[in-house]
């Protein structure tokens, strides 16, 4: 090591900083340019539906069970054919996720056997105090593509006495 290693590295680092005050600055307008998220990107939950607009979550909590900071809540209650929501034998009457405490893991998406809970592309998420930060089944649910596809529903007796869960296929990503 000789005496100019150090002032060699001085000349390199400055020529490197000298070189970047020519170009451009990747400074994004937020609000009005919204930034393209990656593919793997963990976002805000979703709760998705059926194509024929019942909701995809039966209530069986394995999504609470996975979740390692205790942030879902679910409770589960019997579908009739009067009032139904999935096609399962249950569905999930309260389902609240309380973004505070939510890591954005996946877990719970991964623990899913119905693929319900999907985490989004969506990462707006600001509160203004604790209780808005308790997301809510309605919140969180996916909108219907018609209104007569809304949940309850009556159905016909018998129509929905198949597996729920359906058969499960290999990840693509």
């Amino acid at each position: 090591m000789s005496v100019l290693d150090p002032v060699v590295e001085l000349v390199r680092g400055l020529g490197t900083t000298l070189k970047m005050m020519f170009e451009r600055p990747v400074t994004i307008q937020y609000p009005e340019e919204k930034r393209e998220v990656r593919p793997r990107f963990r976002g805000r939950h979703v709760l998705k539906r059926y194509d024929n607009g019942l909701e995809k979550c039966i209530g069986c909590s394995l999504c609470a069970a996975a979740c390692p900071a205790d942030a879902i809540f679910v409770e589960a209650s019997e579908n009739t054919d009067e009032r139904r929501f999935s096609p399962g034998e249950r569905y999930a009457s309260t389902y609240e996720i309380n973004m505070i405490r939510c890591i954005y893991c996946g877990f719970c998406e991964e623990a899913c056997p119905t693929e319900a809970i999907v985490l989004g592309d969506n990462y707006e998420l600001s509160f203004y105090d604790r209780r808005s930060a308790i997301y809510t089944k309605e919140m969180l649910l996916e909108p219907v593509p018609t209104q007569d596809m809304t949940t309850p529903r009556k159905t016909q007796p018998g129509l929905y006495d198949r597996r729920s869960v359906p058969e499960m296929k290999d990840p693509t990503d």
